[in-house]
């Protein structure tokens, strides 16, 4: 049985070659890391290899990664040390167990995406023992294939570990990130982060995605802002009544924080214009799930989560 406190990762796996993904394989191959960057899209990696993933914007750099490839079969050879999932959330369960496949003991997934507990949903299928959920703290959109913007970069970003035992190397894998430029701490308090992020992407990412504002026209509009704060209110209702720890100022810091977002497009807004599919589900989806589970009503996650799944593409 291989030993979590000795683990000392050199070989990274970034599957999904979007901005999230591009971003943390560049910082990890310009540290020196082995990075292997895996997408379906070979349009999409090929510029990994050759001239460098490019990011502009907050932190400006040009990398390449050691190697790319289109399926997750072909990690079972490469051996990744840590498998980074940064792809939508609504692919985990047949990216789960594809993984399965090949996962030994000693290697480790770490969910490096939005939403509410797709560490869970990872963790139905290869259990929680290798499984890692972190909270990621910077901006971006894809410009073109391995060009990213980054218009935003508020380290630190956080990791944590499902099972207790897999502490040792959530904090070697913490390191790892840091050293390769993305300041991440090891911490025992994911939850109450997820969800606070989770509440903010809730609140303003599909309101943008509907009525095709940028964040900063979002907080202006004195109509569409309604919407989004009672968004806001309904879910820390939602947190509350389960008793997750948001804060006593969460409310004003999240208008504040949201007021001063910038006038660049959320993720799900983009999704829609590209037209695929976004994270509702594991958004504002969850949000309905878990005011179910406290008994509470919850219309404007309803309605947000409905409009949304009318404009996504069928």
């Amino acid at each position: 049985m291989s030993d979590p406190s000795a683990f000392t990762p050199k070989k990274f796996a970034v599957v999904g070659a979007g901005p999230v993904g591009c971003i943390v394989a560049a910082f990890l191959a310009r540290g020196g890391y082995e990075v292997t960057l895996c997408d379906v899209v070979q349009a999409l990696i090929d510029p990994a290899l050759d001239p460098g993933i490019v990011i502009e914007g907050a932190e400006n750099l040009q990398q390449k990664v050691k190697r790319v490839c289109r399926s997750i079969d072909d990690l079972a050879d490469i051996r990744p040390d840590v498998i980074i999932i940064t792809v939508k959330a609504n692919v985990l369960p047949l990216l789960s167990s594809a993984i399965e496949g090949f996962l030994q003991e000693g290697q480790y997934v770490v969910s490096w995406q939005n939403g509410i507990d797709t560490e869970r949903e990872i963790a139905k299928t290869l259990g929680t023992l290798p499984v890692m959920r972190a909270v990621v703290n910077y901006g971006c959109g894809l410009v073109k294939p391995g060009h990213v913007k980054m218009p935003f970069h508020h380290a630190p970003h956080y990791l944590q570990e499902l099972d207790p035992e897999s502490k040792p190397a959530a904090q070697a894998i913490a390191a790892a990130f840091t050293q390769a430029g993305l300041l991440t701490e090891a911490t025992d308090k994911i939850v109450s982060m997820v969800w606070r992020k989770a509440v903010l992407n809730a609140c303003m990412n599909p309101v943008c995605a509907v009525t095709g504002y940028t964040m900063a026209q979002a907080m202006n509009d004195p109509i569409v802002f309604n919407i989004v704060d009672s968004l806001v209110k309904e879910c820390v209702k939602i947190a509350r009544a389960n008793e997750i720890d948001l804060g006593w100022d969460f409310y004003p810091n999240a208008i504040a924080y949201m007021r001063h977002a910038g006038d660049h497009k959320p993720s799900m807004l983009m999704d829609i214009e590209a037209k695929r599919r976004t994270e509702i589900d594991f958004m504002n989806g969850k949000f309905i799930e878990y005011g179910q589970q406290a008994g509470i009503e919850t219309p404007f996650n309803v309605m947000i989560r409905g409009l949304v799944k009318a404009i996504e593409p069928k």
